[in-house]
């Protein structure tokens, strides 16, 4: 039996978050029909899942192209996992890593964690952070010293640029068509601009021309990264940070990452996700 879900994941109560498509069966289909499905569903992820022993299978379709993980698409899954077969953790084998959702349901929203796979951080080469400021319409002063730019990794690649002001991440702008190529060219899921509020609250926009969005509400791929960046450059993170993702485009969304100590592990990334399809 086959099942498609439209769940919003790392929403704020029962509004917001960001609109994961799950599809769930007996089997995966090939590449060519998962990625007409979600084409065809037109969120900025779907995930699909198919049993794999005491396990799932798990891989993940933007309109455009396979991506190696998806975190709100992770979250929404284990909401429909837990929603099907109850509350707890769930294994999930991506392509390249091995990970866990977990889901527990509360009322109309499902709260859900996920582990992320490990992750890891560079600075970012000059000439691509270059091009990046040029691509958004920033200049250097815009750049916050204390979130030095980055390429940062927590499942899929994604570049980091830390701005000092609330009103120039509003501005966030950029040609849907040279982001992508862009994006393309430096292998990046996405592009994360962030500002700090407070050392433990952020606020975030992710550009995901690369796979055919402009922009997404929520990010828990790239908030994992984000996290993992945090405890590489000795940021004090308390043990846990908030990101607010989503508001400049009316979904506002919330993720919670909880950080170790341990350099390179995984972020354990949270958040509550609601069904849209009254399920």
């Amino acid at each position: 039996m086959t099942t498609l879900l439209r769940i919003a994941a790392f929403s704020d109560g029962n509004r917001g978050g960001n609109p994961a498509g799950v599809w769930i069966g007996d089997a995966l289909p090939d590449a060519a029909a998962m990625q007409a499905i979600a084409a065809e569903v037109g969120f900025s992820e779907t995930a699909f899942a198919a049993p794999a022993g005491e396990a799932w299978r798990v891989r993940y379709f933007s309109p455009l192209m396979e991506v190696p993980f998806c975190g709100h698409a992770t979250i929404a899954l284990g909401a429909a996992l837990a929603h099907r077969d109850g509350d707890r953790s769930f294994e999930l084998h991506l392509n390249d890593a091995v990970i866990s959702v977990s889901g527990q349901r509360d009322g109309n929203t499902i709260a859900a964690a996920l582990q992320s796979p490990p992750t890891r951080s560079a600075p970012l080469d000059a000439s691509l952070r270059d091009e990046l400021l040029d691509l958004f319409g920033y200049a250097n002063g815009d750049l916050d010293p204390s979130v030095p730019p980055a390429k940062i990794h927590g499942g899929a690649d994604h570049a980091l640029l830390g701005l000092r002001s609330r009103d120039a991440l509003a501005r966030m702008a950029y040609d849907f068509d040279r982001g992508r190529a862009l994006m393309e060219k430096a292998g990046l899921v996405t592009i994360a601009l962030a500002q700090v509020e407070t050392p433990r609250l952020f606020h975030v926009r992710n550009a995901f021309a690369a796979g055919g969005v402009v922009e997404d509400p929520a990010t828990g791929a790239a908030a994992a990264a984000f996290a993992g960046y945090l405890r590489d450059i000795g940021w004090p993170h308390g043990g846990a940070i908030d990101i607010v993702q989503g508001e400049d485009m009316g979904a506002r969304s919330l993720i919670r990452a909880e950080i170790d100590e341990t350099r390179g592990s995984s972020i354990r990334v949270s958040g509550t996700a609601c069904f849209m399809d009254g399920a």
